[in-house]
């Protein structure tokens, strides 16, 4: 009331010039107030202020005359104005801040370079209230439709939002942007997604920002629309490093899947860093075809280069593993060993050593195949990441690759499991062979005391009677341990068989019997070595786990669906059922992206049963990927009830989902939907119940 008081008097300079006091104007204070007293037909003005001070309560009240004089001959917007730049020209936020909301009041917006200024020292806070201001300011403009910022101001702002981690802020002002076809420069964009993946809710959003631009330039260059200019701003190598990365580290993986399938589409060019983040996600998907594509290429890359590809090597062998291939988990550990024995690579000139080789992404049987391009002897040193994940199954010393103690472990758990000990044996023979490693090293010596150490004698001997078969010898330490192990368990019949081997093998000749049992090991039970506490934990994990069935199954449906042969894909889902294998989110995810692709989205209301009844009986727990492929495909197909149930179990679950996507999904789909049709003029129960949860979506876009 007393700012509008005070605009109704100035607007009158008349009036002005015949108030009897002089009318002071002050915008320091917090709060003024101007008692309007009627005197003999004539208005008095008497002003009361006071100011409150931030670093206290006390109040002090004042009638002296201020320095800021408001002359008759200026307006109040004037003062405000000049008031708004000089604080802005001192960096004085606050006092900038509430002039502006002063005039704001009063005029409306001011002029756009004002606007522009304010919002561009806001951006150089490091102030999260402030920056949250410069954003509210701009999302304001917007819904008033006031177009009065430009395209450097917003990307400034935005990564200005990125680096304080707000990431949320910082995607809805790069979309504000991506709605006029406008796009930052590469090197910013860098910048805000190098900040944005910092965080779990940033790596999500800056993904989908990310597949939002590449949407863009794949529908540009579909309409033959090409530039130059527009091309050098597509998202580069670093970019989708930097949110595979991420992925990696969020667990999510079904949106790094995304990202990789973006790639062939901008042309991206996968050096040596980008070839190992993309086995470290198909690994987690269990993608093992795909993951062997890559093998023959890398293979053929520079020796100088393996310690970088261990990584590589390690998902390549964890999924043979995952799929009870023991018999490719083996060749692959000597393929490894042999690589290593040459002594250079083949002489290459550079342009065949950085010639791009072209690596199929899905199924190779469909004309959009698309093909990744990839230079497995490029590593970019300048690379801003490194990764984060440990070296397992596979360790680099002295130069050269070996299989660690735990991958040793995988592969004897393995073996054993599938009754696979002679192919365990032959890679002993093999590895005894090519490396001669000599008995005090022997790889199979310490195989064959750990599963003497864990009780499993069969195994053991087993071992020994295969690499005695090969001319390889044992031990003289296994065969003692063997031997106590037996007559500690009361196997004389085993033990007398033993004895007579290790006569054979040229030990203890002149030895008897009970002489040779007498020189055997102490007890077996208390001896325990690092192989064996691995093969312990091996035996744990496996129970649970999960079965290399479902590798197998969800192998053929991400196949199957990739092929568009949604039929088969359907089959073997059905058949997973029937052999009571349980399905994983793995499982679904392929199937919802399958189906949704086919735009069959009653078929994944189906599948939402399924879900929901995995997830009850405790079977099942989903991800914010796969809930994030429910709620489009359901978005899309019209399903509305469906949606706010995923949106339900989100919230739940405490999952973040980004609204401004699926807004724009559902307005370029159902924009006019029931927009003007009210409750009591529905025709019929299941239209009611329909517009019900067509608002309740509504409801929640517009929710914090």
């Amino acid at each position: 009331m007393a700012l509008l008081l005070e605009k109704v008097i100035l607007g009158n300079r008349h009036l002005v010039k015949s108030l009897p006091l002089t009318l002071r104007v002050i915008s320091s204070v917090k709060r003024s107030v101007l008692i309007p007293i009627y005197q003999s037909g004539s208005f008095q003005l008497t002003e009361l202020c006071y100011e409150l001070y931030r670093g206290g309560s006390r109040l002090q009240f004042s009638t002296s005359i201020h320095p800021e004089k408001l002359s008759w001959e200026c307006s109040t917007s004037t003062v405000l104005l000049k008031k708004i730049g000089a604080s802005l020209q001192e960096h004085q936020l606050g006092e900038s801040w509430e002039a502006f909301n002063d005039f704001k009041r009063l005029y409306g917006f001011p002029d756009k370079s004002l606007i522009s200024r304010l919002i561009i020292e806001l951006s150089y806070s490091s102030d999260p209230r402030w920056l949250q201001k410069a954003s509210d300011l701009v999302f304001l403009m917007q819904k008033e439709k006031l177009d009065l910022l430009n395209s450097d101001l917003l990307t400034k702002l935005s990564l200005s939002l990125a680096r304080a981690q707000m990431p949320i802020r910082s995607s809805m002002i790069l979309r504000l942007l991506l709605e006029k076809d406008i796009f930052p420069p590469l090197n910013i964009l860098c910048l805000i997604v190098l900040h944005m993946v910092k965080t779990e809710i940033g790596t999500n959003l800056a993904s989908n920002v990310i597949i939002e631009i590449c949407d863009f330039f794949s529908h540009f260059g579909a309409k033959g629309k090409s530039s130059a200019k527009l091309m050098k701003l597509k998202p580069d190598k670093l970019i989708f490093d930097l949110l595979l990365d991420a992925c990696l580290r969020f667990k999510s993986s079904f949106k790094a899947q995304q990202i990789i399938e973006l790639m062939p589409r901008m042309g991206v060019l996968a050096d040596a860093h980008t070839i190992v983040l993309v086995a470290q996600i198909h690994e987690i998907n269990g993608h093992l075809d795909e993951i062997k594509k890559f093998k023959e290429h890398i293979d053929r890359a520079s020796l100088y280069l393996l310690s970088h590809y261990s990584q590589f090597y390690d998902c390549l062998l964890s999924l043979h593993l995952k799929f009870n291939d023991t018999d490719s988990a083996t060749e692959l550990i000597l393929d490894v060993c042999k690589r290593q024995m040459q002594k250079s690579n083949p002489i290459r000139n550079d342009k065949t050593i950085f010639r791009p080789c072209f690596v199929p992404i899905g199924s190779q049987n469909i004309r959009t195949e698309l093909k990744l391009q990839i230079a497995p002897d490029l590593l970019q040193k300048d690379m801003v990441l490194k990764s984060q994940r440990k070296k397992e199954l596979f360790v680099f010393r002295n130069g050269k690759l070996f299989l660690s103690t735990r991958g040793m472990a995988k592969l004897i758990s393995a073996c054993k499991r599938n009754r696979k000990i002679s192919v365990l044996s032959n890679f002993f023979v093999s590895v005894e062979k090519e490396l001669k490693l000599g008995l005090e090293n022997s790889l199979s010596s310490e195989a064959i005391d750990s599963c003497i150490y864990l009780g499993w004698l069969q195994t053991a001997h087993d071992i020994v009677d295969d690499m005695e078969y090969a001319a390889i010898a044992v031990n003289p330490a296994s065969y003692m341990l063997l031997l106590t192990a037996y007559h500690g368990r009361k196997m004389l019949k085993e033990a007398k068989a033993l004895i007579k081997q290790i006569k054979k093998a040229g030990l203890f000749t002149n030895f008897s019997d009970e002489m040779i049992v007498s020189l055997g090991s102490s007890e077996v039970e208390n001896a325990s070595t690092l192989m064996t506490d691995l093969l312990i934990q091996e035996v744990r994990d496996e129970e649970k786990g999960i079965p290399p069935l479902v590798y197998e199954f969800n192998s053929s449906i991400y196949f199957f669906c990739k092929a568009k042969m949604i039929e088969d894909a359907l089959k073997a889902y059905r058949k997973m059922e029937r052999l009571k294998i349980p399905a994983t989110a793995q499982t679904f995810a392929y199937l919802v992206n399958g189906f949704s692709d086919l735009k069959m989205y009653r078929e994944i209301t189906i599948l939402w049963g399924d879900i929901k009844r995995y997830m009850g009986s405790g079977d099942l727990v989903i991800n914010r990927d796969l809930c994030e492929f429910l709620l489009l495909s359901f978005l899309q197909g019209g399903y509305f009830e469906r949606v706010m149930e995923v949106v339900d179990h989100m919230k739940e679950k405490g999952m973040y989902a980004d609204k401004w996507m699926y807004k724009s999904v559902f307005l370029k789909c159902h924009k006019n939907l029931y927009r003007n049709l009210k409750a009591e003029n529905t025709k019929t129960e299941a239209q009611s119940k329909r517009l019900e949860f067509v608002q309740a979506v509504r409801k929640w876009f517009e929710s914090d």
